[in-house]
Formats: structure tokens, sequence, C-alpha cells
């Protein structure tokens, strides 16, 4: 199948990348690691000993990241749809998100115990439709957040992307409703041209 202007583009973008390449250089899985990085080190989302959930984690770069800042003592528990080989400190379920068997096998991981930062870099196949591209993406974070609620520490932390445009506003105002402190974040290893930014909610409001 002959490829398409914009794909040809898009695969030209990808090889001359400089995150692209610096991540094959340092042995991270994708260029979305120095997403996680730049907004870690700005936040402070991470410390030894914390335990972390990843969702939506292939090909592992958050994993890869992760594990490596809350080593010694701190365990990451990936989940994605995909395969996701195996990383040190990471224990993994592979399954679907939407999927209450997959969702129990995760939280038998957890054994009850509550958790220190939730993260979600999840993302809907896109569909080429903007209005449903859009929802479905909000759909993602809506559970993921809701995961959050659930499992999070009091003082846990939740980082979650989200794309703007139509009901954007009203998801950052429900994590307002739920986070003491809630920041919107573009790193600067995320493209230009993507409408993509990163919530950072700290602190669960009781109720």
């Amino acid at each position: 199948m002959a490829r398409t202007k914009s794909s040809k583009a898009w695969i030209r973008e990808h090889v001359t990348d400089p995150y692209v390449k610096r991540a094959q250089a340092e042995g991270y899985r994708s260029r979305a690691a120095y997403k996680l990085q730049q907004i870690a080190a700005r936040d402070k989302l991470f410390s030894a000993g914390m335990m972390v959930v990843d969702l939506g984690a292939a090909p592992g770069g958050w994993s890869q990241i992760a594990a490596k800042a809350v080593a010694p003592g701190g365990h990451v528990f990936a989940l994605d749809i995909l395969e996701l080989p195996p990383i040190a400190g990471v224990s993994y379920v592979r399954g679907d998100f939407h999927n209450d068997a997959t969702l129990a096998e995760l939280e038998r991981l957890l054994a009850g115990r509550r958790v220190d930062l939730v993260l979600s870099d999840m993302a809907p196949n896109i569909s080429g439709i903007a209005s449903a591209d859009q929802a479905r993406g909000l759909a993602l974070a809506g559970l993921a957040l809701d995961f959050a609620l659930k499992h999070l520490k009091p003082q846990g932390k939740f980082l979650v992307k989200v794309f703007q445009g139509a009901g954007f506003e009203d998801f950052l105002q429900a994590m307002r409703g739920h986070f003491r402190q809630v920041a919107v974040r573009k790193p600067e290893a995320s493209r230009s041209r993507s409408s993509e930014v990163y919530l950072v909610g700290k602190g669960v409001r009781p109720g």
C-alpha cells in the first residue's frame, strides 16, 4: 500500500526528532519518557519507595522512568492492552482498561494498598473524526480519574494526558474539584503542533 503524504511527513518528522534519537541512545522505549521526566522534575512527582500505577504503559517509556525514580523500595504496576516486555521493578497486567476483569487483576496485585501516584498517558486509537476522538480521549481520562480517586492515598498525585478541545475545561474543573492543587503542563518534549497537555493533581480532596 502506498504511503500518503501525511504518513511520509510523520515518518520524516519521527526519524529526525531529537527526542527519538535521544531515547534510542539512552535506552528508553519511547520519546514519551522525556515528557514524564520533564513534568516530574518540575512537579516533584517521585521519591524513593513510592507505589505507582502506570495506565496505558506500552511501550514502557513512562514505566522505565518511574521504576528508576522510586527505587529503592518502590514499585510500578503497569497496564496496557498491548504487550509490554519486562522492566525491572514493574509488574504488568495486559488487558483493556475498560474491562472489569482487567481492573480486577490490577487491583489483585495492589492487594488493597493505596498508591502514591497514578499516571495515565492513555489515548484512543485515532479515527480521524475530531469530535469522536476528543470524546473518546476524555472518556479515557475520566476512567483514569475514577481509578485514581479510588486508589490514591489522601496525599497522592495524579498525572493524566488530555487533549484541548470540547470538554477540556469541564474536565479541568472536575480535576480541581477532586484535588487540592491542579496544574496544566505542556512539556518541552511534547510536539508543539499536538493539542495534548498534561494535568497534574496533588492531594485528594475528602469526599
